[in-house]
């Protein structure tokens, strides 16, 4: 079986890769183990060091690996460049705080001493995505390279040469031959995978279906897990809202990577006395966008990642017409080669509506009308999902008390859920558990070691 790179602007076969043997997955859970004995030894100065080394390769070359994420899964090329100055940002953040975030942490008992030691655990595995193929390995691999644990990656299969750009950068860095492995197979064999003892802990982005098939694997055989999975983010326009502004971000929060993110706003939620408003400027700028080539810097909307991302998308779309949503703006393919959407609007969707609680990967903006306040809460809370929401209003305690409503893992206020590296990300009820980036990131693989010592006089 081969893996390939198909370029969704043209729908173009551009390379294959052969898939590896289980002789070579045999050797790389090897040779990442032996590096994990010998990695585990070394001081946080040349943990740091390498992360410093793979940040300054992002940089000195992210035109390059921008546009290798353009070519395999056709994000816009300046959303590309984004992402790697952001991925050289993450591998940056731990590079400078790891050392003071996994210092012995002291405890005071009622006798003797005793302290938190933060220690590795060995191999782990991370299962990541397309729709982010640099930054969803560096908030996995930067954390845990520096807490002094081994990394091997399984990324999706229509990125392989983003996969295997990653690896060569370490390996440009000087990093430890078996200390970041890149694993060309497909997504069957993780599981089989997972039962290696040599494997510590487990970590997946990506689908329901994938995270609990992982989550299974992992729980069967008593391994950390951490999953972020889907999103169906709540977008909530109070009546008090600068709407010319949460328009602007309401757009950026919907169309970012043609609207296939987790954290993307896809529920609008709007209080009735500034809805008509809001739903003409919202449509107004969605019909700007036109198609073009993901490679030009001028091109607003590009492909959908693949074929079967596009028709997906098309037959939740269909699925809700028959429902009865109300289709306001787009909802067809665009007559052109590759896989491109029309930017889409939906309202009248009720809650016996596929839609209502179904995630629409890509370009689908699903809006409601509410009166109350007490209405948009009830509604954004009404989803299997939790991961992100951001709430619009000029009264920032108002936005506040709300938020503290939202059954969510993130809520931004008067600003689309958003990532960055001194920021936990993560969610709860269907969207997963455990947490990314900031300090909470660093602690999810880790041995929190208690050592206590007794002083002479301490009772028994």
């Amino acid at each position: 079986m081969s893996i390939k790179t198909i370029n969704p602007a043209t729908n173009e076969n551009i390379k294959s890769f052969e898939e590896m043997s289980a002789k070579g997955i045999d050797i790389a859970l090897e040779n990442s183990e032996k590096a994990f004995q010998s990695w585990k030894k070394t001081s946080y100065w040349q943990r740091a060091e390498l992360l410093y080394k793979v940040a300054h390769i992002l940089r000195s070359r992210k035109d390059e690996f921008a546009k290798l994420i353009t070519l395999e899964m056709g994000k816009l090329i300046g959303e590309s460049i984004g992402e790697i100055e952001l991925s050289a940002d993450i591998f940056d953040y731990y590079a400078v705080n790891g050392e003071k975030l996994l210092a012995d942490k002291p405890l005071n008992p009622k006798y003797g001493e005793a302290f938190i030691r933060y220690s590795p655990i060995g191999v782990l595995l991370g299962v990541e995505p397309w729709n982010f193929p640099f930054y969803q390995v560096a908030r996995f691999a930067a954390p845990n390279i520096m807490i002094g644990n081994s990394i091997l990656v399984k990324h999706a299969s229509n990125v392989p040469q983003c996969g295997i750009a990653i690896k060569n950068i370490f390996d440009e860095a000087e990093a430890p031959e078996g200390l970041y492995t890149n694993l060309l197979i497909p997504g069957d064999k993780i599981t089989k995978l997972v039962a290696d003892t040599r494997i510590k802990g487990v970590s997946l982005t990506g689908s329901e279906q994938a995270g609990a098939s992982l989550a299974e694997a992992a729980g069967k055989y008593i391994k950390k897990s951490v999953l972020e999975l889907g999103g169906s983010d709540p977008f909530i326009i109070l009546d008090d809202a600068n709407i010319d502004k949460a328009v602007e971000w309401a757009v950026v929060a919907r169309m970012n990577n043609t609207g296939q993110c987790c954290v993307a706003g896809k529920r609008f939620i709007i209080m009735d006395s500034v809805y008509n408003e809001f739903f003409n400027k919202f449509k107004a700028k969605l019909m700007e966008f036109e198609a073009g080539d993901p490679v030009d810097p001028a091109t607003k909307l590009g492909p959908l990642s693949s074929e079967g991302a596009l028709k997906l998308l098309l037959n939740q779309v269909q699925k809700a017409i028959k429902g009865g949503a109300k289709v306001e703006l787009g909802g067809r393919q665009i007559d052109r080669p590759g896989f491109y959407m029309e930017p889409t609007i939906l309202t009248n969707i009720d809650k016996n509506n596929p839609a209502y609680r179904e995630e629409l990967f890509g370009p689908v903006a699903c809006i409601f009308k509410v009166k109350t306040e007490e209405e948009a809460i009830a509604l954004a809370n009404d989803t299997p999902f939790g991961l992100g929401a951001s709430i619009f209003t000029k009264n920032t305690n108002r936005g506040r008390k709300i938020a503290d409503q939202i059954d969510s893992g993130m809520v931004f206020i008067n600003h689309p859920t958003w990532t960055s590296p001194d920021l936990p990300f993560g969610g709860t009820k269907r969207s997963g558990y455990g947490r990314e980036l900031s300090e909470l990131g660093i602690y999810e693989f880790v041995n929190k070691k208690l050592i206590r010592t007794s002083l002479l006089e301490d009772p028994f």
